[in-house]
């Protein structure tokens, strides 16, 4: 095994540490030397692979995201339904993954975003890019739908992509606040009116 594929392995493994920790206890809260001991890596070794904590965070979010999209990619690409059933099933997989208590890093970004908007603006701005990457890909979903007869919308795709995407993230925050899922509920409800859907 080369130098280079132990170098790629020792960083993933100290985001991937990172990304379970930092998704229950956020950002700030989170001090290198736990994630390093959960990583299994020598506390010396951290600014070998990273050149700061604001480095380290945004490559976080950006490995966080690329995996994200191409779940969502997979999601919204899964043969032998109509568009509407794969807009729907990816809504379903968010409930499941950013309503749970225990999400073991899936739900970084709703976790991470106010916090790190404030303290980073590398990290923002991966926020922003990333969360422009699935409001697009929402967008195209939608359009499939109108394609394929499986959904209407009354406005622009665009538009109802956004107003989707920012309904469920504040449905999540609103979980973690009550610690209910019941505003999963009314997420999937309103999708529903908006998309044009019948009640399941």
């Amino acid at each position: 095994m080369s130098l280079a594929h132990d170098t790629i392995d020792v960083r993933q493994n100290i985001l991937d540490a990172a990304q379970r920790i930092m998704a229950a206890k956020g950002f700030s809260a989170v001090g290198l030397n736990e994630i390093l001991a959960a990583a299994g890596v020598p506390k010396g070794s951290f600014y070998h692979y990273f050149g700061s904590k604001d480095a380290f965070g945004d490559a976080l979010l950006k490995a966080y995201f690329e995996a994200y999209l191409a779940d969502m990619d997979a999601t919204l690409a899964a043969p032998g339904r109509t568009a509407a059933e794969r807009l729907m099933a990816y809504w379903a997989k968010w409930q499941d993954t950013q309503g749970s208590f225990d999400c073991q890093g899936k739900c970084l970004a709703v976790k991470l975003a106010a916090e790190v908007s404030d303290l980073s603006e590398a990290m923002r701005l991966t926020l922003k890019r990333g969360t422009t990457d699935i409001i697009e890909r929402l967008s195209g979903a939608i359009e499939a739908g109108m394609a394929d007869g499986s959904l209407a919308i009354a406005g622009d795709p665009s538009e109802t992509a956004e107003t989707l995407y920012h309904t469920w993230l504040g449905a999540s925050l609103m979980v973690k606040i009550g610690r209910t899922p019941a505003p999963f509920g009314t997420a999937m409800a309103s999708t529903r009116r908006i998309l044009t859907l019948p009640a399941p």
